[in-house]
């Protein structure tokens, strides 16, 4: 590089202003001054109509350019200005500049390139980093032409080139492409795959710093906060506090119920990411979480069982159709039915009990949980736990009529029962039979310890109500 030249004290005073009045108007991310000469870099951020559409279709002829995308973005990475301010600025030179970009074409950033120098000619012998940054910030869209849906269009090469010789190989949706491309126009790209990862990650970050510069209520605790204090429901747009939503979830993880973490919206089906839990609740908690998470999930699966053995709990896949499970960890083979020791053709020796457990779990699930449980313990299972409920039902709220057998239930009225089978009239405190022709005699016959008792509450398995 060349020693700089003798400036005049106009030039330099024009220009630490014109540095300094950058510094103070925009932040660190948006203006960089250089330390080593009188220059920086400013990174200018477009704004993009609503639902602006991004396509990005590689080439297949080169391994390395294979992707694509489509989508809606709110931002796109920024159009880089680097400049230098010579010691005729801006007496009588422009500044040394390059513009570089990651998603426009080299022949559109000639394009931009050349606009700034007409730019400068209307300016001269005034600064124009002002000027450069209002038009970049405010008609690149319009001076390329660029609409949506904007796809780029991508061709396979080895690389950007600053090679003014060579072809412009992308499609530009503006003024005629150039055939000569400027040296200070650069598109920074390395592949597609890079290109559209850039694009999702600036789009998310500056969504975020959108949303933590604003306040927002939370119907919660009817606060309003900053959007840094709050959590962003992505697919309802719904927004609370994240102090609320942390106690909210706290007692819902500790409580199991881990697949309701939900929107607390009134009947929102939105439910918080992972990340979003992990953040509010923190990682004690949060291991909680994704252990009993796993554990429901796993328990969804009707080829996945849990080995009974209660110090081991080990997820044992099991093979279609068998009875056998094998713990991976403990190595304890046992019934898929019963849980006990495997038992090969020999018949379940299933408690009472388990039989009651696995018959509440049945009536309480849905058609898939039914499926599943079906699949989980064979349908003859399934079966036998209801009809020993329903035996046991049958034992503690009927009586048997003493003529025909079948069970009779008393809800109401007196004790003179009339079985609906037989039709038998008899007494539902001893168990006669009763007179057809006059059934209530029994119950004024003093000799009988029903004397009087007929409209007397039953100390049967249902008491008369």
């Amino acid at each position: 590089m060349t020693a700089r030249q003798p400036m005049s004290r106009e030039d330099k005073e024009a220009q630490e202003d014109e540095l300094l009045a950058l510094a103070s108007i925009y932040p660190e991310d948006e203006f960089k001054r250089s330390e080593t000469a009188p220059g920086g870099e400013i990174c200018i951020c477009l704004d993009l109509p609503p639902n602006f559409n991004v396509a990005i279709k590689g080439d297949s002829a080169s391994n390395e350019y294979i992707g694509s995308f489509e989508g809606i973005v709110s931002f796109l990475p920024p159009i880089i200005l680097n400049f230098e301010l010579p010691p005729g600025y801006p007496s009588t030179k422009p500044p040394a500049f390059t513009l570089s970009c990651k998603w426009l074409s080299p022949s559109q950033l000639t394009h931009l390139c050349h606009r700034l120098d007409e730019l400068w000619e209307k300016y001269t012998g005034g600064v124009v980093l002002f000027a450069w940054m209002q038009f970049l910030k405010e008609q690149t869209l319009e001076y390329l032409k660029i609409n949506s849906p904007y796809e780029i269009q991508v061709c396979g090469f080895a690389g950007i080139k600053n090679n003014s010789e060579i072809a412009d190989t992308f499609s530009a949706t503006g003024p005629a492409q150039a055939e000569i491309r400027d040296d200070r126009a650069i598109q920074d790209m390395e592949s597609v795959s890079a290109l559209i990862e850039c694009i999702l990650d600036f789009n998310e970050a500056q969504q975020k710093k959108c949303f933590d510069s604003k306040s927002y209520m939370c119907n919660i605790c009817f606060s309003e906060k900053l959007g840094s204090e709050c959590t962003n429901f992505k697919d309802c747009q719904h927004v609370y506090c994240n102090e609320c939503l942390k106690d909210y979830y706290t007692v819902q993880i500790q409580d199991g119920q881990v697949k309701a973490l939900n929107c607390p919206e009134q009947k929102c089906p939105s439910v918080a990411s992972p990340a979003q839990v992990k953040v509010l609740v923190g990682e004690e908690l949060f291991s909680r979480y994704d252990r009993l998470l796993l554990q429901s999930s796993l328990d969804l699966m009707a080829d996945v069982l849990y080995c009974p053995r209660p110090s081991c709990q080990t997820p044992v896949m099991l093979e279609p159709g068998g009875k056998m499970g094998i713990c991976s960890s403990c190595k304890y083979a046992f019934c898929t039915n019963c849980k006990q020791v495997y038992h090969a053709v020999s018949y379940c020796n299933i408690t009472s009990e388990k039989l009651l457990l696995v018959r509440d779990e049945y009536v309480e699930a849905d058609e898939a949980g039914k499926r599943l449980l079906e699949r989980r313990y064979g349908k003859d299972l399934i079966i036998k736990a209801i009809e020993m409920k329903s035996s046991e039902w049958l034992q503690m709220n009927t009586k048997l009529c003493p003529s025909c057998k079948a069970n009779v239930q008393k809800v109401d009225g007196c004790n003179r029962m009339c079985c609906a089978r037989c039709k038998e009239n008899f007494c539902w405190l001893c168990f006669s039979v009763l007179s057809k022709e006059d059934p209530y005699k029994h119950y004024s016959d003093t000799s009988l310890s029903c004397y009087d008792q007929l409209h007397h509450a039953g100390q049967g398995p249902m008491e008369n109500r």
